[in-house]
This record gives structure tokens, sequence and C-alpha cells, in this order.
């Protein structure tokens, strides 16, 4: 099984996620959204094949998301944040064969495993 994780490394719930991946003996590409973050077009589809919108994707805790009323903004400028700002992304987001998960919490990876 191929795994596609956007990683960050200095997160331990990314981490966590990575090592379940490995240990079930997937082939993983690894992706530091943060050094190379997906496009809007990108974003919007991992969110849609995870049945959650972008303002559900939307990392809250650490950034000033909600300073800017991003949870309430509409789709394009949700992704279009993201895109600029990489540490909007909530993380890790986890793309199989079988579907995308934003693995919060890691266990939700198996879903799709």
């Amino acid at each position: 099984m191929h795994a596609t994780i956007w990683h960050n490394p200095a997160c331990g719930t990314s981490r966590n996620t990575l090592a379940l991946l490995q240990e079930a003996g997937a082939e993983v590409t690894v992706i530091e959204y943060l050094k190379t973050p997906p496009s809007a077009a990108k974003l919007a589809q991992l969110y849609r094949d995870a049945g959650l919108t972008p303002q559900q994707g939307l990392r809250l805790r650490g950034t000033d998301a909600e300073e800017r009323g991003l949870p309430q903004a509409d789709d394009a400028t949700v992704l279009a944040a993201m895109v600029a700002e990489p540490k909007l992304i909530e993380r890790p987001l986890v793309e199989t064969d079988k579907g995308v998960r934003l693995c919060r919490p890691k266990e939700k990876v198996a879903e799709i495993l």
C-alpha cells in the first residue's frame, strides 16, 4: 500500500502517524508541507475526499486564524490563506487508495489502511 503524508516533523501527532504508517508496512511519501505546501486545488481535493470543509482543516492553535475570521470565511479564502501560510493547515493529512484522513488523533489513519 502507498500512502502520502503531509507532515510536520516538529508535530508529535504527525510523527506518530508517520510511525503508524511505517509499522503497517506502507510505502510512504513524506511531504513536509511547510517547505512544499500543496496547491489550493490539491487541498480542496484532499478535504473533499476526507469529507471535510477547508474550515475544518484549518489549524487554529498557535495561529491567528480566528482573529482573521478564517473559520467563517468562504472556502476560496481559507484555501488561499493556507497556501500563503502553510502553518494554517492542520496536520497530518494522509492519503491512500482507500481515502484521505486528517489524522488527529493519529488512530484515524487506521480507517484508510
